[in-house]
């Protein structure tokens, strides 16, 4: 059985109740003025004590203050096997993107392991997986083959006028210039985490990343290519430069090398349905199937036993020397030509990384600290750069099966960097056979995921138009204009749409729902009332300097006077009421002139028939004319029903001085009409800005301001005599 419950709300249900202005609110309840902390202040705010040093400490060595707490017997066996199973594909992958950055395969070894011992040390998320990831390597390789092509290493050959490509010399300068590219990407990342600007990354809304990255999976594809098919291309960069190398490759598959399509269409087809297998099964295996490991290890028998190279010119990885490297201090000279390159890899790795980031600490019920995790990057970035390494993010298949195999902390991160430690001591020479094919079609099948990304078109097309513009924009413009400076057209396209979004925001016109305090949109919402001679507007937008006219456009029209012609008949009128005033008095002064000639001068006053002073009287009429203001009826013109408008700035969150003075307009120009203005619904923030743009006047006070809509349509129908709102009710249903 149910009940009906008829509930009043005490403050709202009180016919009498005071309504405050602000004025009167700040009276009764003074606003303080809390000192808001500067920029510097939160950066370096520390004190010299024991305490602080060791929380600035824990603060910038996480893993201080998780170690200690680490839960061995719940977590050890997962990490190991996590960091097996990751280490695993750490050593493909690793071969693979150097490929693709267009550095020696060592270097990506080398990115496989310091990066994740420092990411160990200063990181905050328990799960992601750091290293070489694909969109990061296609960025790099755009660098170096821009800066360093093939074509700046041709040796002549001696006797002829052949030339021979120099791959030492070519590797050299690459891993130079891609080490100094590293050190500034580290910079970047640790300067924006010290001052605090990992917030820097709500630039890259979700519709950008993924327009983005399926893009540059596209740059990767067409990247890979020329190990496909086995031909030698010349290196593109910039604009177009990827429809560039996709014509070459085309004009150039009659020099299909067989073999090496051969390769890469075998490997795919047996990488591509093992993954899928393990992935579908992956809560009946204890561990992914590592179908990439087991295709290097087999491919490169089968290239040294068959000896592939050398019976049918299919291209290897070639030399790969073991043992570590001393670290080594970037060119600082390459500094200026990859400075915008270096923050573009900044804030696309660190955007790819927290994303991750946050949606494993979601789903395991931790927090990423934001600032600590572009710190974290820019470390590993910037002494990874030293020891030759490529700049890393988080990568999504590693992540996914740190995850899956019970990785619960970065250790499993370690033990898998000692996988690649004795790769690089040990096993590396081994791999010197791999076929360049291999790794391709490793690398076009862990694409797989970032071209299931264009699913996003249908649902975005349902549900947001303009993200969908925004994905279509990037993925276009990355395209064409390659990755850097699609990037910057996508960023400055995305903001450009929310500025569109405010100038064109919904305007509206309230009612009062029957029986409530709450109003709502009459054209959204049926049964609202609106309040006779009030009107109560409001923009979904916040007012400021791209929509402040648009917004006093749409307030004249939408509350029905036209306000400008109203002014001007006043105007008109005041101009004809102060003629004939003119006239009047010069006829009072000609008539007061006769009389004092009648009087010969006897006195100051002129007194007729009822003994009154005519002069005197004629001062006291003109001085209350001066106080008076005509009203429109005294001059003639219709008064407009609307006696009240309400502007609700409920959604406005600031204002500045352009929409302070269209206020100031808006207030002036309705006041000439005999409507009163009220603002009602603004936030402390922006009563303060109000009063720093000099809004408030004799004409305009906090009197004219309100905490709510209801409140100033209570004042307003007070004083105008009207009938009170009805008392607010609201029913709810109990069981018995």
């Amino acid at each position: 059985m149910e009940q009906s419950e008829l509930r009043h709300r005490p403050w709202a249900s009180l016919a009498d109740r005071e309504v405050l202005s602000e004025a009167e609110l700040e009276e009764m309840a003074p606003r303080t003025q809390a000192p808001r902390p500067s920029l510097c202040s939160r950066v370096w705010d520390v004190r010299c004590s024991c305490g602080a040093a060791k929380s600035l400490l824990f603060r910038f060595l996480p893993v201080l203050s998780w170690l200690p707490r680490y839960p061995v017997r719940d977590w050890v066996l997962g990490d190991i096997a996590s960091g097996f199973s990751v280490g695993i594909m750490h050593l493909p992958q690793g071969l693979a993107y150097a490929l693709l950055a267009g550095v020696p395969p060592v270097t990506g070894l080398y990115t496989s392991l310091y990066p994740v011992v420092l990411y160990f040390l200063f990181g905050t998320s328990r799960h992601i997986s750091v290293g070489p990831f694909a969109v990061i390597s296609i960025m790099i390789g755009s660098v170096t083959g821009s800066l360093m092509p093939n074509s700046n290493f041709m040796d002549p050959v001696n006797g002829t006028n052949e030339t021979v490509l120099n791959e030492a010399r070519r590797d050299s300068a690459r891993v130079e210039l891609v080490a100094t590219l590293t050190v500034l990407v580290g910079v970047f990342q640790i300067a924006l985490g010290m001052l605090q600007f990992g917030f820097v990354v709500t630039y890259l809304s979700e519709p950008l990343v993924r327009g983005y990255t399926t893009a540059a999976a596209v740059h990767v594809l067409v990247s890979q290519l020329k190990y496909v098919f086995g031909v030698e291309v010349a290196e593109q960069s910039g604009p177009f430069s990827m429809f560039a190398a996709f014509i070459e490759i085309c004009t150039k598959l009659p020099q299909t090398n067989v073999g090496a399509l051969v390769t890469n269409l075998i490997a795919m087809v047996t990488i591509l349905p093992v993954k899928m297998l393990s992935a579908k099964f992956a809560s009946k295996l204890p561990m992914p199937i590592p179908i990439e490991f087991i295709m290097i290890v087999v491919s490169t028998g089968i290239s040294y036993g068959a000896g592939l190279k050398a019976k049918f010119g299919i291209a290897v990885v070639g030399n790969i020397p073991s043992g570590m490297k001393p670290p080594v201090a970037p060119n600082v000279s390459y500094f200026g030509q990859v400075v915008g390159n270096a923050f573009a890899i900044a804030v696309v790795g660190y955007a790819i990384s927290i994303s991750m980031g946050k949606i494993f600490a979601l789903k395991h019920g931790y927090k990423v600290n934001s600032n600590q995790e572009l710190f974290a990057l820019g470390i590993c970035n910037f002494v990874g750069g030293f020891f030759q390494c490529f700049s890393i993010s988080c990568s999504m298949s590693r992540t996914l099966v740190q995850e899956a195999t019970g990785g619960n902390s970065q250790v499993a991160g370690v033990i898998a960097s000692l996988l690649i430690l004795v790769t690089i001591l040990k096993i590396g020479q081994l791999f010197q056979d791999l076929p360049k094919a291999i790794l391709a079609a490793i690398v076009i099948v862990n694409l797989k995921g970032m071209f299931k990304q264009f699913t996003d078109l249908c649902m975005l097309w349902r549900s947001n138009r303009i993200d969908l513009l925004i994905w279509l924009v990037t993925f276009v413009a990355t395209l064409l204009l390659n990755l850097d400076m699609g990037l910057g057209v996508s960023v400055a396209f995305a903001l450009l749409t929310v500025i569109f979004r405010t100038q064109l925001p919904r305007y509206s016109i309230l009612g009062q729902v029957s029986n409530t305090d709450i109003y709502r949109d009459m054209v959204e919402y049926n049964k609202t009332e609106e309040i006779p001679g009030v009107k109560i507007f409001r923009s979904s937008a916040t007012v400021y300097f791209a929509n402040a006219e648009l917004y006093a456009e749409a307030l004249k029209e939408k509350s029905g006077i036209n306000v400008d012609y109203l002014i001007g008949k006043k105007k008109k009128a005041l101009k004809k009421q102060k003629k004939q005033q003119e006239k009047d008095k010069k006829e009072e002064t000609k008539k007061k002139k006769e009389l004092g000639s009648h009087c010969n001068g006897s006195g100051p006053a002129v007194v007729d028939s009822n003994g009154s002073e005519i002069e005197l009287e004629l001062q006291a009429s003109s001085t209350q004319k001066a106080f008076n203001e005509p009203t429109l009826e005294s001059l003639g013109l219709k008064k407009p029903e609307l006696h009240s408008l309400i502007l609700d700035f409920t959604p406005v969150n600031f204002v500045d001085t352009v929409c302070i003075k269209i206020l100031k307009n808006i207030f002036r120009d309705f006041r000439e009409i005999e409507v009163d203005v009220f603002l009602v619904g603004c936030h402390a923030s922006v009563i303060d800005q109000l009063e720093k743009g000099n809004f408030f006047s004799q004409t305009i006070t906090k009197h004219h301001l309100f905490a709510s809509v209801h409140d100033a349509i209570t004042y307003v129908t007070r004083g105008k005599g009207q009938n009170m709102p009805q008392p607010v009710t609201t029913y709810s249903s109990t069981k018995l």
